[in-house]
């Protein structure tokens, strides 16, 4: 298998434990499943940014590899600078994971890179997951035989965690990182700043990083002193 770029690797909180799942809990079952080898195929991963399109990528490859199997994790707005020759030499991989898969609509060689993939992934029944924003079918593909083998594919839209079940994503990230979040400063971040996960996740880096720095323990006035010095966003 290749060697990967920094920028491929996987990250090493992004697997199926750290997922909360919530109205997603059917895509997560389906794509676990496929990393332990059920039937392979296509999926597309759909939603707005922060719904965890680019972790459950990450985690399918991480458990596909932990089982023994070679995955390829391609971020392909990440990669456009190295060219569409990124998408060849993947032939050992049992999981092609394309993130970020508009970056390359209407981009004609890297289309027909991906064509040339598609086709290589599909006679060898491995599998093959993009990610977008959107579907397939609002895509602006420049071929039109690679918009209608993704207009096939199986689709998997997720959707955005309610207030709840952010505060459990967020505790679960904290507790991995070695911290406990208590209830009321999960509330304060989701009250104080934008209620979109990413920017949670940053604020609460941030809090890890500041402890470390500080040598100090994360009680609620030190979580509010840090969070004080963030710039709020608008509260919804």
């Amino acid at each position: 298998m290749k060697q990967l770029p920094l920028a491929m690797r996987l990250r090493e909180r992004a697997v199926f434990d750290s997922f909360v799942s919530g109205p997603n809990l059917a895509a997560a079952q389906q794509l676990r499943a496929l990393a332990r080898g059920a039937a392979a195929g296509v999926y597309w991963l759909s939603g707005p940014h922060g719904v965890g399109k680019t972790h459950l990528l990450q985690a399918t490859c991480a458990l596909a590899r932990s089982a023994g199997a070679d995955t390829a994790y391609l971020p392909l707005s990440e990669l456009l600078a190295l060219g569409p020759e990124t998408l060849e030499g993947w032939h050992a991989a049992r999981v092609v994971a394309l993130d970020d898969l508009a970056a390359i609509a209407g981009r004609r060689e890297w289309e027909q890179g991906l064509f040339r993939l598609y086709r290589e992934v599909e006679e060898r029944g491995a599998a093959l997951l993009a990610a977008a924003a959107a579907p397939p079918l609002l895509l602006q593909f420049s071929l039109p035989d690679l918009a209608s083998r993704f207009a096939a594919a199986t689709l998997l839209p997720l959707r955005a965690l309610d207030e709840s079940e952010q505060r459990q994503a967020l505790r679960l990230r904290a507790h991995a990182r070695g911290l406990e979040l208590p209830e009321e400063t999960a509330l304060y971040l989701q009250r104080r700043f934008r209620r979109d996960l990413p920017t949670l996740y940053e604020l609460l880096d941030a809090i890890d990083e500041a402890a470390l720095q500080a040598q100090r323990r994360l009680t609620v006035p030190f979580i509010r002193q840090v969070l004080a010095q963030q710039r709020p966003g608008d509260p919804e």
